[in-house]
């Protein structure tokens, strides 16, 4: 085993001349920019001088634009004003292959546990995406308005997405195994016109049914006025006895032979809305911009990510998580995108390894905890399968653990890029990730991204080195939400990032920045769960449980165990009930089927009061620390400190309970 900070992989000067970064680092002084010797200056000039920086990103992509902005960076007062006057469409620049290349070339393979697969061409894709956008055209969908999706990881939500993008309508999506209350909870909030969504779907082998969820989401959301049904349970739809539905061939059908309208639209135009994980309250509705997410996704894809033309790229996830929007803006590299709806675990682990020698996937991502369920399961992909092709592996939704860096380059592949990238819902991108010119180091992430100013700052707002501190970023991203949805003076957004330093984004981690520039992520600093790479806001849990006869109050919070974390649910009981295995069972149920399998408890244990500030407010973050070992700094704020004392000493939670 290496020692953590040791140089794993460092590509040869032969494989850094071929990638797009240092094409990219040769073209700046060629077209007026600086000449930079290395990554370092050139992550310096590009927090330095963000107008020049982004211009070049601009530039070097190759966006498309109907009419060029009037300037780069109007206001760098946070979150910042990007190309005043700016006219583009997010889905033309996304589809460019297919309208200014080779429309024969495979866009979109769809592999699925239930069904056939799908492979689609970029003139196949544009055909879709114009059918689909005459038929919401058809039904009133304008620009503006909010097309949803209750849908699985197939090529028809990336056709629904451009078609929405095309006309100036915006998407917004969810996994389906979310149950209707949690649906509820966030597209409620945006009024859909349409909803799109899958009759089923099948997950290790089980099927779910999915027809009635989508009614009963119809029924509790009155602005949706049409359901288009997807096929994806393995047979045709039957929508009889649904006057409100249309299947997915019949939407399609009405649109044939339509092409998309690729509506020229302000940089700020909104493209999707995103959701935060609900920590207090309903999920928060991130709007996200088509030329912010069009530029810093550019950057990252092209630039990091090295991904060319000729690559194969796919990245496990489902589409209410947002590498979902990462991987789909792939296309704009012209590459073949890989989309994969079923469980990665089944029939066993090997089974995504299987198609990436299938596909020749050059270009694979996954999230930390999978890599480690590989690990545990003792399966060596390298060995058992030909991965040639595979160039660079991504990791992301948790820190990736020493020894996964160590697993991966013994068991798959010794001459890969390990890329570890941090960022999230909130930026649709990333803060720290790879770079194709640096040396990968054992349990660290590479390096701050290019234009992205992060910092670790200490307590007192300071900048810190080789110390864990919060996760800011100082200047302005293009990424960075437009705004959140009726949140008409932006006090909102405000507060959610800008509350804890004046004029500073705060995201919400712990990391440390080293001092030879990479980055260690260490969690949550508020009181997000992360448990298996998934964001799940406390909230939702509460909404949930709450409610039941038997429950007074209750808690929860992430616990370090093992190489991931756990949920732990603190109870207070009414008179009369007690915490059986009964109720453990009923609460587990409920959150099952109405929130998700991932927000289940591992723990449910009773206590007689939990910590409340003298304001009133639950104290979740002083049961965190606790749970992870570390020490509460203020307990004069907690009207009851008393409560902290019982959950101490409870035995079950107690960090040496934790495995090895």
């Amino acid at each position: 085993m290496s020692e953590d900070n040791a140089i794993l992989y460092q590509a040869d000067e032969a494989t850094m001349a071929r990638t797009r970064m240092h094409d990219y680092m040769e073209w700046l002084p060629a077209n007026g920019y600086p000449a930079l010797p290395d990554y370092d200056a050139l992550h310096r000039w590009s927090t330095e001088d963000l107008e020049a920086f982004w211009s070049s990103i601009w530039d070097y992509t190759g966006v498309i634009a109907h009419t060029p902005p009037e300037r780069m960076l109007a206001s760098d007062t946070m979150p910042g004003r990007w190309c005043p006057g700016a006219r583009l469409n997010f889905a033309e620049n996304l589809l460019r292959e297919g309208l200014y290349g080779d429309p024969d070339r495979t866009a979109v393979v769809g592999l699925s546990e239930s069904r056939d697969d799908v492979r689609l061409s970029y003139g196949q894709l544009i055909d879709q995406v114009g059918a689909f956008e005459a038929y919401l055209t058809s039904v009133g969908v304008v620009a503006g308005d909010r097309v949803a999706g209750v849908v699985a990881n197939t090529h028809e939500p990336i056709v629904a997405m451009l078609a929405c993008a095309s006309l100036g309508a915006i998407w917004s999506s969810a996994s389906p195994d979310f149950g209707v209350a949690g649906i509820v909870d966030r597209f409620a909030q945006i009024e859909p016109k349409v909803l799109v969504s899958v009759d089923g779907y099948r997950y290790g082998g089980k099927d779910f049914a999915r027809i009635e969820h989508a009614e009963a989401i119809r029924q509790q959301i009155p602005s949706i006025e049409r359901v288009v049904l997807i096929g994806n349970a393995g047979e045709a739809p039957d929508v009889e006895g649904y006057p409100y539905f249309v299947t997915w061939e019949s939407a399609l059908a009405n649109g044939a032979g339509a092409a998309p309208s690729f509506t020229p639209l302000p940089f700020d135009q909104p493209v999707y809305i995103l959701f935060s994980s609900g920590t207090t309250g309903v999920p928060k509705c991130i709007v996200h911009g088509a030329g912010g997410a069009l530029l810093q996704h550019s950057k990252e894809l092209m630039l990091h990510g090295d991904i060319h033309r000729d690559d194969v790229f796919f990245y496990f996830t489902t589409c209410g998580w947002m590498m979902w929007n990462w991987l789909v803006s792939g296309l704009v590299t012209g590459t073949t995108l890989i989309v994969y709806d079923g469980n990665p675990g089944h029939p066993d682990m090997s089974t995504l390894w299987r198609v990436a020698e299938r596909e020749g996937i050059t270009h694979f991502g996954t999230s930390a905890k999978w890599l480690a369920a590989c690990r545990n399961a003792g399966i060596t992909p390298g060995k058992d399968f030909d991965l040639g092709k595979l160039r660079t592996l991504m990791s992301t939704g948790s820190p990736l653990l020493p020894a996964d860096f160590d697993w991966v380059y013994a068991e798959v592949k010794g001459d890969l890029l390990l890329g570890s990238i941090s960022g999230g819902t909130d930026i649709v991108s990333s803060f720290v990730g790879c770079c194709p010119l640096l040396p990968v180091r054992r349990g660290e992430i590479q390096c701050r991204l290019l234009g992205v100013a992060a910092q670790a700052f200490n307590d007192d707002g300071q900048p810190v080195i080789d110390e864990c501190g919060e996760l800011v970023c100082t200047r302005p991203l293009p990424s960075m939400p437009v705004g959140f949805w009726n949140d008409e003076d932006g006090s909102r957004y405000h507060e959610a990032y800008f509350s804890s330093f004046e004029g500073v984004w705060a995201h919400g981690d712990f990391v440390m920045f080293t001092k030879h520039g990479g980055a260690v992520i260490y969690g949550r600093s508020d009181a997000t769960l992360n448990v298996g790479g998934i964001r799940i806001g406390t909230a939702e849990i509460y909404r949930q449980v709450e409610p039941m006869d038997a429950i007074a109050d209750t808690l929860v919070a992430a616990q370090p165990y093992g190489d991931d974390s756990r949920i732990v649910m603190l109870v207070v009981l009414n008179d009369g009930y007690t915490c059986d295995e009964a109720l453990a069972a009923d609460i587990r149920k409920r959150l099952r089927e109405q929130a998700s399998p991932r927000h289940v408890p591992a723990v449910i244990v009773p206590v007689s009061a939990l910590p409340y500030t003298r304001s009133g407010k639950k104290v979740e973050m002083a049961v965190a620390r606790m749970l992870r070992g570390m020490p509460i700094n203020n307990t004069e704020a907690i009207a009851n400190p008393e409560s902290l004392d019982e959950i101490r000493a409870i035995e079950a939670l107690e960090i040496s309970a934790s495995p090895a």
